[in-house]
C-alpha cells in the first residue's frame, strides 16, 4: 500500500494545478444537487480537486503533514502549501492546527468520507481496466449471430482457450445490424456477422461461407426432392426473419434473383423457431444447416441461384486493440475457410 501511495503522489505532483480566480464555485449553483454525473469542464470542481484528493486524504489519515509528505514522496512545504490552497479554494477550514500536528474539523471529516470513497472507486476502476487489457487474462467483448451460437462460437472459444486459458469473454448474441451499432458504441470489440458489412467506419474480413437450404415440411410435395431451383418455390408461403436481419436480406435478394417476391406468412427472430414453424406446416424457409437435425422437415439443396451467405468478422476502424482482443482477432483471421463446422 505504501508503494501505491507513493506512486499516486508522484503522479499528482507531475500534474499542473489550476488556481481558481474569483468565484470559489465556478460554473456551479451552490445549492444544486441533482445526483447527475459532474461535467468535467476546465472550471469544474472535479477538475480542480482531482490532483489534491490523495494529498488531503494522506494528511487527514496521518494528521501530520511531514509523515503524509513522506508517504506521498513529495516535499513537506509543497504539501503544506497545497493543503492551504485547497482550503482557500473551498472557503472551508478542513484542519485545525496544533503545532506540527493537525486534526480534522467537522467539515474536514465530512470531506474525508467522500474523498476516501472517490479514491476507492478510482482504485477499483483502475484495477478493472488494467485487468481487461491483461494479455493473459484480459477481456474480449465478442458478438455473434444467433445461428452461430449453438456450435460455431463455442467451438471457436474452446479452440482459442487451448492457448489462452485465462482470457475472459463477454458474449453478445444478436442480429447483424444491432451488433454493428454496438461496435460503434464501443460495447463490442469484434463481431461475427452476415452479410459481411461494408461501411466506411468498419473493417470487415470474409472468413467463410455457408450454404442455405430450402426447408420444407416432411409431408410437403417437394419433400421427395433432393435438389430444387428456388424459382420452383415461388408459389409457396415463406417464414422468414424480420426485416433488418442479414438472413432476411439474403432471402429477399435470392428470391428476387429467382424472379419472385416471397409471400410472407410469419416473421421471426430466430432461425430454429422458423424451422419449427416449417415443421408445423406454416410455410417454407431458406435457412443455414441446423446444428442438430430437426424432425418434421426436409432440407433441400438449392441449385439456382447459388444460395450461400458469407460470414465475416468486423471491428471498428481505428479502434486500438487490447492484447487479448488482438490475439483473438488474429485467431479468427487464421480460421479463414474453416470457420464453420463441415
Amino acid at each position: 500500500m505504501m508503494h501505491e501511495r507513493r506512486s499516486q503522489g508522484s503522479l499528482l505532483q507531475g500534474r499542473n494545478r489550476k488556481e481558481v480566480l474569483g468565484d470559489k464555485r465556478p460554473g456551479a449553483d451552490a445549492g444544486a444537487d441533482t445526483g447527475e454525473a459532474a461535467e468535467l469542464g476546465g472550471d469544474s470542481w472535479a477538475t480542480l480537486l482531482a490532483p489534491r484528493i490523495a494529498q488531503f486524504t494522506a494528511v487527514a489519515r496521518h494528521e501530520h503533514v511531514t509523515r503524509a509528505a513522506q508517504e506521498l514522496g513529495m516535499p513537506q512545504p509543497t504539501l503544506s502549501r497545497a493543503i492551504v490552497r485547497l482550503e482557500d479554494d473551498l472557503g472551508v477550514a478542513l484542519f485545525a492546527r496544533h503545532g506540527r500536528t493537525l486534526s480534522l474539523t467537522p467539515a474536514g471529516r465530512a470531506f474525508l468520507a467522500s474523498t476516501e470513497r472517490a479514491l476507492t472507486d478510482l482504485e477499483r476502476a483502475t484495477e478493472s481496466v488494467r485487468a481487461d487489457v491483461d494479455p493473459a487474462a484480459g477481456k474480449v467483448a465478442f458478438g455473434f449471430l444467433h445461428t452461430l451460437g449453438s456450435e460455431t462460437v463455442p467451438g471457436l472459444i474452446r479452440s482459442f482457450r487451448t492457448d489462452h486459458p485465462r482470457v475472459r469473454f463477454q458474449l453478445v448474441q444478436n442480429y447483424g445490424e444491432a451488433m454493428i451499432e454496438r461496435l460503434r458504441a464501443g460495447d463490442l470489440d469484434l463481431c461475427l456477422t452476415s452479410p459481411v458489412p461494408d461501411y466506411p467506419d468498419l473493417v470487415a474480413r470474409r472468413l467463410d461461407e455457408q450454404k442455405l437450404r430450402l426447408v420444407v415440411p416432411d409431408e410437403h410435395p417437394l419433400a421427395a426432392r433432393k435438389r430444387i431451383r428456388l424459382a420452383e418455390a415461388a408459389g409457396e408461403l415463406f417464414v422468414t426473419l424480420e426485416p433488418g436481419y442479414g438472413l432476411r436480406r439474403i432471402t429477399d435478394a435470392l428470391c428476387a434473383e429467382a424472379g419472385f417476391t416471397p409471400r410472407i406468412a410469419f416473421e421471426g427472430e430466430e432461425a430454429e423457431t422458423l424451422r419449427g414453424l416449417v415443421a408445423a406446416g406454416l410455410g417454407v424457409a431458406l435457412l443455414p444447416p441446423p446444428a442438430v437435425p430437426r424432425p418434421g422437415v426436409v432440407e433441400l439443396t438449392v441449385t439456382a441461384p447459388r444460395a450461400v451467405r458469407e460470414i465475416g468478422v468486423a471491428w471498428l476502424d481505428g479502434h486500438p486493440d487490447t492484447p487479448p482482443v488482438a490475439e483473438f482477432k488474429k485467431f479468427l483471421l487464421s480460421r479463414r475457410g474453416r470457420l464453420l463446422p463441415r
